[in-house]
């Protein structure tokens, strides 16, 4: 009896240094990422003459526009449209991105934000937009900060990370997606996952285009659009 005793001490002292090991601890620390981005920005007609706020359009251009020439991101899209002598009461924010990488939705997220504090911003109408990268871009800054964006219209895009996670987290939000039908740099069925999956999760606010005879270039048609603008700039948070 008594051996047995001496046992289960033995026993008892092993397991307790064994837990002894086992600490509870917490790590806490604020990590600052770099962010180093060239951009353009278009302040609507009456814009300095004024103090009202004015809703923002966040566009993210195509792979063939990044590097050192920020001039180029008015090749496609919004600005090309207000170069071409229309207007939008809008400021417009077009970032560019640098060669050899893509979107990285921290960076973009920081721009807006910054351009949010610095100008004159309606913070619950502001819109994110981009075509082909840009608009992979657009699903991946709006899937990880749908918070900051009152609508999105990717164009001829599609997604990297899981699909129904992007979903979820876009599912209450208002989204018109783009592509051509003839597409095959990225695929139109890509766009087609995306809708179904938003479907799924309840969103009952995407509006989908599909161009019968167009390829890659879907954004011409889109962007040249006034009623796409008309139905963006609708949208409030």
């Amino acid at each position: 009896m008594k051996q047995k005793s001496i046992l289960l001490l033995l026993f008892a002292f092993v397991f307790n240094a064994s837990f002894s090991q086992i600490e509870t601890n917490q790590y806490k620390k604020e990590v600052l990422m770099p962010v180093d981005l060239d951009y353009l920005l278009y302040k609507p007609e009456g814009y300095n003459d004024s103090k009202k706020n004015y809703p923002l359009i966040v566009f993210l251009h195509g792979a063939g526009e990044r590097g050192t020439d920020v001039n180029k991101v008015k090749v496609h899209g919004p600005l090309n449209y207000i170069e071409q002598g229309n207007s939008i009461d809008a400021l417009i924010v077009a970032p560019q991105c640098p060669n050899n990488t893509y979107w990285q939705p921290h960076q973009v997220a920081a721009l807006v934000k910054s351009i949010i504090k610095t100008y004159r911003v309606e913070a619950s109408r502001v819109y994110l937009t981009g075509l082909s990268m840009g608009g992979y871009g657009t699903w991946a800054v709006g899937g990880e900060y749908p918070e900051l964006f009152a609508a999105m219209a990717p164009v001829c895009g599609a997604i990297y990370r899981p699909i129904y996670r992007n979903a979820m987290h876009l599912k209450n939000m208002p989204i018109w997606i783009f592509h051509g039908a003839l597409d095959d740099v990225v695929l139109p069925e890509n766009s087609n996952k995306m809708v179904m999956a938003l479907q799924q999760v309840g969103n009952k606010n995407v509006k989908y285009t599909v161009y019968p005879y167009a390829n890659h270039n879907s954004w011409t048609e889109t962007y040249n659009n006034p009623e796409f603008y008309k139905w963006l700039l609708n949208q409030k948070q």
